[in-house]
């Protein structure tokens, strides 16, 4: 057996999606000025980006709590995780954003880690269908 195979593995996965996205957003809209100062990134921009991070922890929590998870939601979720990295990388490439050392760590390493959990949703979405089809 495989971590994958475990029955609750997606769900799993989308909690923790839901839990990172909710908290990466309060934190956000809490500290927007304290992380700018320290990243060198706009307090603007943390700001909107806590307040999209907000209804989007929710959505994936409804996703994450239906039975059975909807295919359909998880590909949703995928497909605004995919969008939020690579939008995140072209932020730096573009140069719309100049952040210090501290801000492009930021940038990168949140990326990173969605698109970490956005493969494993994948995975665990791949898994389901093939428990579906016996």
């Amino acid at each position: 057996m495989t971590i994958f195979d475990r029955p609750n593995f997606l769900r799993i996965v989308l909690g923790i999606d839901a839990a990172s996205c909710a908290i990466m957003g309060l934190g956000l809209v809490a500290d927007a000025r304290a992380i700018a100062k320290i990243t060198a990134l706009s307090s603007t921009l943390m700001t909107v980006a806590g307040l999209v991070l907000l209804p989007v922890a929710l959505f994936i929590a409804i996703v994450a709590a239906q039975r059975p998870i909807p295919a359909i939601g998880v590909w949703i979720v995928i497909a605004g995780n995919l969008a939020w990295g690579v939008a995140s990388v072209a932020l730096l490439l573009t140069g719309t954003i100049a952040p210090n050392v501290v801000g492009a760590l930021l940038v990168v390493g949140q990326a990173v880690a969605v698109l970490i959990i956005t493969d494993l949703e994948y995975m665990g979405l791949r898994h389901q269908r093939r428990q579906a089809l016996g």
